[in-house]
């Protein structure tokens, strides 16, 4: 698809089809996470991969947004792994993982796969539910999968201030 218009199309899909997503399309949506510029190239970024149905179960008692996708993709970080900005020693792992997160909205979006970016969810019962998380920071929940029949974008979608107002021309 035509850059342009994949991120013009792209949208929070918060209702899924009851279909499986191929693993030849999961693959290149994570090969894009891994592909995800980072910080000093330190690639900090970690992508729990949730499938079964016990992982799909524990991580939806982790958010209030139950969408019942397929697969849900855990976007996370390990901040011992990440760059620290000189001066303020800001940490970028967060910025790299939500780097990687939007290039695999942006391939799902582009294999015909739906995906909703959730901010909204408790690190804290990642954790004790994901052992695995040992370490790491969640940043993000993807839903990943096909669209439902009945899908369509939030009335929400197109709306968007005025080019001039977001951009400051100096």
């Amino acid at each position: 698809m035509d850059f342009e218009k994949l991120c013009a199309e792209r949208y929070s899909l918060r209702k899924y089809a009851d279909r499986p997503v191929e693993a030849e399309k999961l693959e290149k949506v994570l090969e894009a996470g891994h592909n995800a510029p980072t910080a000093h190239n330190l690639q900090p970024q970690r992508i729990l991969v949730m499938q079964s149905r016990e992982a799909l179960e524990k991580a939806e008692e982790c958010t209030a947004c139950k969408f019942h996708a397929p697969v849900i993709l855990v976007v996370a970080y390990d901040p011992a792994k990440a760059w620290n900005r000189e001066g303020d020693m800001k940490n970028h792992g967060e910025i790299d993982a939500t780097i990687a997160a939007t290039q695999m909205m942006l391939q799902a979006a582009d294999l015909g796969l739906g995906t909703c970016y959730v901010g909204m969810f408790s690190q804290e019962k990642l954790h004790e539910l994901f052992p695995e998380m040992k370490g790491l920071v969640a940043t993000a929940m993807l839903p990943l999968g096909y669209p439902a029949e009945t899908a369509h974008p939030s009335r929400l979608h197109t709306d968007r201030m005025p080019l001039d107002e977001m951009v400051i021309r100096l």
